[in-house]
């Protein structure tokens, strides 16, 4: 690999179509953008360089965020306004970048050190604030919640929901649509998905909304964004 001389990392925020591109779409979004705006990327050596930036966490289709982490690692170094401003110039609709800090080179990869991940949910259900109360009450006093996930090349992994969820509860309603605030565990030990959560509770919901609104880092104290 080169050598690079910065590193950096960006926080952005996604919503409308994009919150249907997949990581791999969200990989080629970010490496046009960059290129276009002159961003001094260092590269992978081999038959196939490629540029080095890497993301925290895949964010899973269907959602939105504002609080997505990738970082990017650069040959030379920049101005971060200058960096950031050029970003901005590049991002097309529904990708905004909110922060762009330098972090030292030899810090964890960004997923090494994630550990939860905390989202707003809006569900559209003809329940009660009492049913859906009583719903999260049944879910967080069961001991395990076995769920069967479908992984790649269509196999199903069964795994117990329960470890990974830390909290939810419910935060207002408006007409039908509740909503609820959830934390999961999210890193390389497993993580929690809202749309399972949901599903666990057994409400009748025709609709589930669910957006990304923070990363948590380390120690449950240690927050980024």
């Amino acid at each position: 690999m080169d050598h690079p001389v910065e590193r950096v990392r960006v926080t952005f925020g996604l919503s409308g179509p994009l919150i249907y591109a997949s990581v791999l779409d969200l990989g080629r979004l970010w490496e046009r953008l960059l290129r276009r705006a002159g961003v001094p990327l260092a590269y992978t050596q081999g038959y196939s360089p490629h540029p080095r930036f890497q993301f925290a966490s895949p964010l899973p289709v269907g959602y939105s965020s504002e609080c997505e982490v990738m970082d990017i690692w650069l040959d030379r170094r920049v101005d971060l306004k200058e960096l950031a401003r050029k970003m901005v110039g590049q991002s097309p609709a529904g990708l905004t970048v909110r922060e762009v800090a330098e972090v030292p080179l030899p810090a964890p990869y960004p997923q090494a050190t994630l550990r939860a991940a905390e989202y707003r949910v809006q569900l559209e259900s003809p329940a009660s604030v009492a049913e859906i109360d009583a719903a999260i009450e049944r879910l967080l006093a069961q001991t395990s919640i076995e769920r069967r996930r479908v992984r790649k090349k269509g196999q199903l992994q069964s795994y117990d929901l329960r470890p990974l969820i830390h909290s939810v509860r419910h935060e207002g309603v408006d007409g039908n649509r509740h909503r609820l605030w959830v934390d999961v565990q999210c890193g390389p030990r497993g993580s929690g998905r809202p749309e399972e959560i949901v599903e666990a509770m057994g409400v009748d919901a025709s609709h589930v909304a669910i957006h990304r609104i923070r990363l948590v880092w380390g120690e449950r104290e240690e927050k980024h964004a």
